[in-house]
């Protein structure tokens, strides 16, 4: 069966938090994923999924709070900070009943030794979030983002299986990957076994996630999300995209899925 989350961090960002829960409900979603919801109390986020009914899938951790902060969990000399964000995190999703905290790697020189402290952070997090029950994920993204630690799918697996912690998985965003690897069914062949989470949106200009031409870098969605759970991916297909001509203008794709999944 395929499934699908709201990524509330690009959908209803003019919304405050559970209100944005309640539209992807409306909306026809199954669960919700989010940013960062620290701002908003946990227990108004926790009553807003209770009350729709839907699961809040995913959260990731802050960023940190310097300038060129984007994530602190590879940075050598910021282990201390980059724990905390990481405790912050593990604490709302056990709040909010979420099983993924998603940790940003940050932008590092790509050394090894901001490896090493990548590895530890990991498995620092996997240790924290093993009594909630929870699944650390990270995500590669692309060269867009200036110095990012994490930017390959493989490289991710590699360092998964470093820290050899079983809650420890990658989250493959469609976009990222496809500007990266190229065609995600070989990335997808290498990798999923260590799936935890996949983002999903039309490529290369991130609007709604409905077929694309696959000549021109295009993703066929209707072919790979079947062939997906063919292969035994049993997550949910959480869309991150970009509304291209409004967002509930641009929903049919949702709708599509639902007459001829």
């Amino acid at each position: 069966m395929i499934t699908f989350s709201a990524n509330l961090g690009f959908l209803w960002k003019d919304r405050r938090l559970p209100d944005a829960i309640h539209a992807a409900k409306d909306a026809g979603f199954d669960a919700v994923e989010c940013h960062f919801p620290y701002e908003f109390a946990a227990r108004d986020v926790s009553a807003a999924l209770s009350e729709t009914g839907l699961t809040m899938v995913s959260l990731n951790t802050w960023t940190g709070d310097g300038p060129n902060d984007f994530g602190l969990a590879a940075m050598p000399g910021r282990e201390n900070e980059a724990r905390g964000l990481i405790d912050q995190a593990v604490e709302y999703a056990a709040a909010i009943n979420c099983p993924n905290v998603s940790v940003f790697a940050g932008r590092t020189s790509g050394t090894a030794e901001a490896e090493a402290v990548f590895r530890e952070n990991l498995a620092y997090a996997a240790h924290a979030a093993q009594q909630g029950g929870q699944t650390i994920l990270i995500e590669p993204l692309n060269t867009d983002v200036h110095d990012y630690h994490l930017v390959s799918a493989d490289v991710a697996v590699e360092t998964i299986k470093a820290v050899g912690e079983t809650n420890v998985k990658v989250m493959v965003d469609c976009f990222h990957s496809s500007k990266m690897d190229g065609a995600l069914v070989p990335v997808f062949e290498r990798v999923l076994p260590h799936v935890g989470h996949i983002q999903i949106s039309a490529f290369p200009d991130r609007g709604e996630p409905i077929d694309g031409d696959p000549a021109h870098g295009g993703i066929v969605y209707s072919e790979l999300l079947p062939w997906l759970v063919e292969q035994g991916y049993d997550g949910l297909f959480g869309a991150e995209y970009n509304p291209t001509a409004g967002l509930e203008a641009g929903l049919g794709w949702l709708k599509d899925w639902r007459t001829h999944p």
